[in-house]
């Protein structure tokens, strides 16, 4: 966890006035200073651009900040490439790496001028008979490379070889045959196997897969690979002990496995792209609650007015998030406390067994790096009504992003006005 949180215990209060908890809060500057830094340790390369992950926070705001920084978005949603393209991220700056996807999608993306990136050899043939019997100039496929990828691989995304993601390496040469005689022009490649990885040596070996099968695609198909997208994967430091990613060990990592590998096989320049979304946000953003019951049984828990609802990430990996009570960061943990929502789920804890100071009701409960997987991954399970998002400018200004939900918003698709007369 980086001691980023860019209000101290006034600030918040003051905030909380205009807009009461739980919502989420996002600091602009701080994700343009990153963003920035992130294209400077891969500007190394002919080639590069961030294709911001937008299932990590799909707002406007923020895919229009990224924007304005370069960045493309990885889009696996018709809703998801409707917001790209509101956002001004548009035609080949999209790529849309979608599984088991609806005609309706690939039609939109292609319509849009999107890079479509399939999943598997079948989706060539459907996708042929979405688009009316051709493809597009470009396609881009993901390759799964199973027992190949050692490092990086954990519980939130699986296995290479259990995954339902991708094609294997048989059947990667065989579908770049296929597009090239059906008369496909350009073509990428990709993959996505590792999540929340902070060894840069993961990435470097996840690089060295794609790099030599772009030369085999080249030797054994005639297949001209023009980008790699190396997906996403980039860690970030939810543990105090824990330490950022270097950006700039990764990207020489890389560098040299291109010059070893890419350059000699005449296949430079070629493009490297991420798809990023929890380093590039993550760390920005936070929960911010109210402590508001506390219970002392064979535990001692405090319940907080936000839940599992609001950040699925504790509940449904037991993924760490540091909590800091503010006003009280430099105070002693003299407790140890589960700190909890209100959801009819046993799941439904922020923490386990923490050292905190003493927190008392009405405190402020800040739950840090919950800018990515955060709100974006929230549902309506008891009824709950999810936090909306507050962004913090760089003028020091504050702009509501997203509103809280309404009892309205909930019961918006119900049929009200026919229930009183249903037998």
């Amino acid at each position: 966890m980086s001691d980023n949180f860019p209000l101290n215990n006034e600030q918040l209060k003051e905030l909380v006035k205009k807009f009461p908890t739980p919502f989420y809060l996002y600091d602009e500057k701080a994700i343009r200073e990153n963003m920035r830094e992130f294209t400077k340790a891969f500007s190394i390369f002919p080639v590069f651009r961030e294709h911001f992950a937008v299932k990590a926070c799909p707002n406007p705001y923020i895919l229009k900040i990224l924007a304005s920084e370069g960045c493309g978005a990885d889009c696996s949603s018709a809703p998801e490439l409707m917001l790209s393209e509101m956002s001004g991220i548009k035609k080949d700056h999209v790529i849309f790496t979608s599984n088991e996807t609806p005609a309706s999608e690939y039609q939109l993306a292609y319509k849009q001028g999107n890079i479509i990136n399939l999943d598997d050899i079948t989706h060539i043939e459907y996708l042929k008979n979405a688009l009316d019997g051709k493809l597009p100039e470009t396609i881009c496929f993901r390759y799964n490379p199973g027992s190949l990828k050692h490092g990086g691989v954990n519980s939130i995304i699986g296995k290479p070889e259990e995954a339902k993601y991708g094609l294997t390496r048989k059947q990667i040469l065989e579908a770049y045959s296929i597009c090239k005689k059906e008369g496909v022009k350009h073509f990428g490649l990709h993959t996505m196997v590792a999540s929340n990885e902070l060894n840069p040596d993961s990435f470097a070996e996840t690089a060295k897969i794609l790099f030599e099968l772009c030369v085999e695609l080249k030797e054994k198909v005639g297949v001209r690979i023009e980008f790699t997208d190396l997906g996403g994967g980039l860690g970030i430091p939810y543990r105090p002990e824990q330490k950022k990613v270097d950006y700039n060990v990764v990207a020489k990592k890389i560098r040299a496995l291109y010059d070893q590998i890419i350059v000699p096989a005449d296949l430079d320049p070629l493009g490297i792209y991420w798809e990023c979304g929890r380093p590039i946000t993550g760390p920005y953003g936070w929960l911010i609650s109210t402590a508001i019951h506390e219970k002392h049984i064979y535990r001692d828990y405090i319940a907080l007015d936000s839940c599992m609802a609001d950040l699925m990430r504790p509940g449904m990996y037991g993924a760490y998030h540091e909590l800091t009570v503010s006003g009280k960061e430099n105070a002693p943990k003299t407790e140890v406390y589960d700190v909890v929502g209100s959801l009819c789920e046993n799941c439904d804890k922020f923490a386990v067994q923490r050292s905190l100071p003493k927190i008392d009701m009405g405190d402020l409960v800040i739950v840090h790096d919950a800018g990515a997987h955060g709100r974006a991954m929230g549902f309506n399970y008891n009824g709950k009504l999810r936090a909306g998002e507050i962004l913090m400018r760089e003028d020091g200004s504050y702009k509501e992003i997203r509103r809280r939900e309404t009892v309205e918003d909930l019961f918006a698709t119900l049929d009200l006005t026919g229930v009183a007369d249903f037998n």
